[in-house]
């Protein structure tokens, strides 16, 4: 296997994970709102743990990256893969650009909310800034538009940065004290 396919590899697992993520995400959200409590803490743990996997799955990519710095610096081709198209890099809304509209609507809907709530008003606030790609649904789960995926990214690694809580029930979503100060040097 050539170092670039190598790349491209570690891609289409990374976005695989990042969709059993979601799905998880909203199964456990789907159950915590039914009242199924041990059925959405069982998610819950599933979801920690996958979360745990992808995170060491980027170190490995990292660590590649580094081993081949010089074989992979110049733009790694994509390639297809045999059960769907994989997006190119950069065609969609970094997760950075999620950071401020997430923080702002919860700030909006009263510092916590849940999570299809916080999303409807971050797509309300960002509806100038999402494309196309960002529009589309994701290849493995048709029912979620990709930019979806990637504001649930955003929120993992601000829960990571302590802008948002990483003890809100599953599928709500809360500011922290950080956050507030974060969104308000923003402004």
């Amino acid at each position: 296997m050539h170092q670039n396919e190598v790349v491209v590899a570690f891609d289409i697992v990374l976005e695989e994970i990042e969709n059993a993520i979601a799905a998880l995400n909203r199964d456990g959200a789907q159950a915590f709102e039914g009242g199924k409590y041990e059925i959405a803490r069982d998610l819950m743990e599933k979801g920690s743990q996958m979360t745990a996997f992808r995170d060491r799955v980027k170190d490995l990519q990292k660590e590649w990256l580094n081993i081949f710095a010089a074989a992979v610096h110049q733009k790694v081709q994509r390639q297809k893969v045999p059960r769907h198209k994989k997006l190119q890099h950069g065609l969609r809304t970094p997760e950075d650009e999620f950071r401020v509209p997430i923080l702002q609507s919860l700030v909006d809907l009263g510092e916590s909310a849940f999570m299809n709530d916080v999303l409807d008003e971050v797509e309300k606030l960002m509806s100038h800034k999402l494309n196309a790609y960002d529009r589309q649904t994701l290849p493995s789960d048709p029912a979620i538009p990709r930019w979806r995926n990637t504001a649930q990214w955003a929120r993992a690694a601000m829960v990571k940065e302590g802008l948002l809580s990483s003890t809100s029930p599953r599928g709500v979503w809360e500011i922290t004290d950080s956050g507030r100060k974060f969104l308000e040097q923003y402004k």
